[in-house]
């Protein structure tokens, strides 16, 4: 599995809502929502690397 990077996020009650239903509208948790919504936006903007670099193993 990938290594991943947490944080936390601060969002109001709606927003959260708001998110909630279209993680379950999608089949997706909020978390997997977020990291798509996000992907997605860098993607557009340009932002996503062409390829990520592997981590040499030791």
């Amino acid at each position: 599995m990938k290594d991943k990077k947490s944080f936390v996020i601060r969002i109001d009650e709606a927003t959260y809502n708001s998110l909630e239903k279209w993680a379950a509208d999608e089949f997706r948790s909020v978390n997997g929502q977020m990291e798509w919504l996000i992907a997605k936006a860098l993607k557009e903007a340009g932002r996503l690397p062409k390829s990520i670099p592997k981590k040499d193993k030791k």
